[in-house]
């Protein structure tokens, strides 16, 4: 394994909106990763307009945090003349770096934007150090590696590599079946291009076999009365060996989801940014606290798994089903707390005699029971049971404005 430097060691959360971001920035990332409206590879997202993304890059930048907008799809002939534009009104909101794919939009970016700092997309399926080598010599600071490497050839890649190029891997979230996202079942089947950020996951949904003299028989391929997920992912989830990524190599740990919530964004980024810190301060000796790594099964998730990074997988697919693990809802969004109560906005329903927690970056969660509950009136009410309403309840320690509020189910 490698040496590595902790001071380029970089939390990076994804964001599909501004609510998103402003997520990211509260709960610790050190940059974040955004859509506009075209060439991402997440075009269900809110994604974001050039005016949007300019207000979100000087927020970010104001307090410390790098923001990297995706180009990263393969576009077609019909789409090539609409990249000047996007890519200067890009380098007009200032933002630190685009991340692409496709070699012909690499070199639109080298030609339009020569001052650009440009990341290849893991979309480009970089598994060798001499593809990496070769991006670098093309202008890439950054190659993001395909998710089918594992530690020991992520390791050489650092090893056979200009040490200015950074390396970039996923470390937590959804995983394609397919190579490096280089998927054509979505296409196929229902005429949405996953490799221009259509894609419609087919890989999610449940599978039989059909005879084909026999019309309408269906036959399970397990036997039992369930049908079958083959093609279903696991999560990702690798906070646990952070320091095995940081000796191979890795500068920049990736977190999955611009087109997740922003609780999602808010605990996964934190968790991480925790992790981070914890590493940094002992490099040789890590060692998760056990309510760090509990947070990262406190949102929606599928059943996680470590990938490809110890060799070829065995437990990555899920059959069972291709549904979403969820102990825990948002019920409240604190404002601020004064006079020995805790003001928030209501999210989900909840009532007195519930027990909930209180997240907030860079800390343990808090549990409490709520043993009032108090309108915007001042009334004492039973449950806070209406979307966006004002309330308060008995709390004496502190909490960040934007502090999270969550319940389990």
């Amino acid at each position: 394994m490698n040496s590595f430097d902790i001071n380029r060691l970089e939390v990076l959360a994804p964001a599909g909106d501004m609510e998103c971001f402003d997520a990211a920035l509260d709960f610790g990332a050190d940059a974040v990763y955004v859509g506009a409206k075209s060439f991402g590879m997440r075009a269900g997202a809110g994604n974001f307009t050039f005016d949007e993304l300019s207000a979100a890059v000087k927020k970010a930048h104001s307090r410390g945090v790098k923001c990297y907008l995706t180009c990263n799809t393969l576009p077609r002939n019909d789409e090539m003349s609409e990249f000047e534009p996007f890519i200067k009104a890009a380098e007009a909101a200032e933002i630190d770096a685009v991340i692409a794919a496709d070699i012909g939009v690499l070199a639109l970016i080298r030609k339009y934007t020569p001052d650009m700092e440009i990341h290849i997309s893991t979309q480009a399926g970089i598994v060798n150090y001499i593809t990496a080598r070769e991006f670098y010599n093309m202008g890439a600071k950054r190659v993001v590696l395909a998710r089918e490497l594992s530690l020991e050839e992520i390791a050489e890649i650092r090893a056979k590599t200009d040490k200015e190029l950074d390396i970039e891997c996923f470390v937590h979230g959804a995983m394609c079946v397919s190579f490096s996202g280089r998927c054509l079942l979505s296409q196929y089947l229902v005429n949405r291009d996953a490799n221009r950020g259509e894609c419609a996951q087919p890989c999610r949904w449940g599978y039989h076999l059909m005879e084909e003299k026999r019309q309408g028989l269906y036959f399970p391929i397990f036997e039992d009365e369930k049908e079958s997920y083959i093609l279903n992912s696991k999560d990702l989830c690798m906070i646990d060996h952070l320091d095995k990524l940081a000796q191979a190599g890795v500068n920049s740990f990736k977190i999955e989801g611009r087109a997740k919530s922003s609780y999602y964004v808010s605990l996964i980024t934190n968790a991480y940014r925790m992790a981070v810190d914890i590493l940094k301060q002992n490099p040789n000796c890590y060692e998760l606290p056990h309510w760090i790594r509990d947070e990262v099964f406190k949102v929606s998730h599928r059943a996680y798994c470590t990938g490809f990074y110890f060799g070829h997988p065995n437990d990555c697919q899920y059959y069972e089903n291709s549904g979403y693990i969820r102990d825990y809802d948002v019920v409240a969004i604190a404002e601020k707390v004064f006079d020995g109560r805790l003001y928030a906005v209501q999210r989900n329903k909840f009532c007195v005699g519930d027990e909930v927690e209180i997240l907030a970056p860079k800390k343990r969660p808090i549990s409490l029971i709520v043993t009032e509950i108090t309108n915007e009136n001042g009334e004492s009410i039973e449950s806070a049971n209406h979307a966006t309403m004002r309330f308060s309840i008995p709390y004496d320690g502190d909490a960040l404005q934007g502090a999270i509020i969550r319940k389990r189910n």
